[in-house]
């Protein structure tokens, strides 16, 4: 395998791409659901469930529990739909849904700021 081109949505574009690989793949896209990932699309640099919990309570003007948005990343990690970044226990939103291949992020350790790789010849 090698590097590859694939078009990364964004804004509005990924929604309704995240929307349709998630009702594809046999699962509901609930208003919960949209929320959640729309933070996670707007966040600069990995999330964490906490992270995406305190944005969504406050835009939803009541608390949402961590233990529920970990649900839900769970369901967009194997959807495709969000990459969880291991080493900073983190998640951000997968810009190419309908590409599947391993991901590499280069994590700054000052900032957080992080690159995806997209080279399937590095892994």
């Amino acid at each position: 395998m090698h590097a590859h081109d694939h078009h990364e949505h964004s804004g509005e574009a990924l929604s309704r791409v995240a929307e349709a690989t998630l009702v594809r793949s046999g699962e509901q896209w609930t208003a919960m659901r949209a929320r959640i990932f729309s933070v996670l699309a707007g966040f600069e640099k990995p999330a964490s469930a906490y992270d995406i919990a305190d944005a969504v309570s406050q835009a939803e003007g009541r608390r949402v529990a961590p233990n529920s948005v970990y649900r839900i990343l769970d369901l967009f990690v194997n959807a495709n739909l969000a990459r969880r970044v291991e080493s900073a226990n983190a998640y951000v939103a997968n810009a190419h849904p309908d590409c599947l291949h391993d991901c590499i992020f280069l994590v700054c350790d000052s900032c957080g700021q992080t690159t995806h790789i997209d080279d399937d010849s590095i892994t």
